[in-house]
C-alpha cells in the first residue's frame, strides 16, 4: 500500500475540503484519526502533518485490529448519518485476518455503503484468497480497483450516484473467495 498512499491522501484531500462531513483515518498496526489534518487548505502542510502523527507507516497492517478500535471508539461518532465508506486496503493482513470478519460486518450494518478500494484489483489474475480478503469481500456493496488516476475518476462518478447496496458483480467474488467457479 506504500506505494498508493501519497495519492490517496491528496484525493481524500480534495475530498475532505470540497465536502462536509467527510471523516478520514489510517491504519497500518493501528487507527489514526487524520481528519483535522487534511482539512488544512494547503496539501503539503496537511501531509506533512499527517507524516508526523502516523508512527506505523510500512509496518504491516492488522485490519480487524484497527476495524475494531474504529467501531468501538468512532462509529458512533462518524457514522450517524448512514454514510458511503470507502475501505482502502489490499487485504493483506499481518494478524492472518484474526476478528476481521466480525468487526467488517460491524462496519457493513453502521453505514449506508462500504466501498473496498483494492490496488491488487488491477491485476489481471487478482483472487481475493488471503483470510483477510476472504473476509472482507463478503461485507461489501462495492468492489473496485484504485491505484491510478482514471481508477479515482471512475471513484467520482461512482461516489455522485445515488448509494445502494451490493453492485452488479459483488456475488461473483464472494463466490470465486469460496472457491466457487461462478
Amino acid at each position: 500500500m506504500s506505494r498508493y498512499s501519497r495519492m490517496l491522501l491528496l484525493f481524500m484531500h480534495a475530498i475532505t475540503n470540497d465536502r462536509d462531513r467527510v471523516h478520514s483515518f489510517v491504519f497500518g498496526t493501528r487507527l489514526t484519526n487524520i481528519t483535522r489534518y487534511l482539512r488544512h487548505r494547503d496539501v503539503d502542510i496537511a501531509l506533512a502533518k499527517i507524516g508526523g502523527i502516523v508512527e506505523d507507516w510500512s509496518g504491516g497492517t492488522r485490519i480487524g485490529h484497527a476495524l475494531r478500535t474504529f467501531n468501538m471508539e468512532w462509529s458512533r461518532r462518524v457514522l450517524g448519518q448512514g454514510p458511503v465508506v470507502l475501505l482502502i486496503t489490499d487485504g493483506l493482513d499481518r494478524d492472518a485476518g484474526e476478528g476481521l470478519a466480525v468487526e467488517i460486518e460491524r462496519l457493513h450494518k453502521s453505514c449506508r455503503r462500504l466501498i473496498w478500494l483494492n490496488p491488487l484489483l488491477r491485476f489481471d489474475g487478482y483472487q481475493p484468497i488471503t483470510k483477510g480478503a476472504k473476509a472482507i469481500i463478503r461485507h461489501v456493496d462495492d468492489f473496485r480497483t484504485v491505484h491510478n488516476l482514471a481508477s479515482l475518476r471512475d471513484l467520482t462518478d461512482v461516489l455522485g450516484q445515488q448509494p445502494t447496496r451490493r453492485s452488479e458483480g459483488i456475488s461473483e467474488w464472494v463466490r470465486q473467495s469460496e472457491g466457487g467457479t461462478g
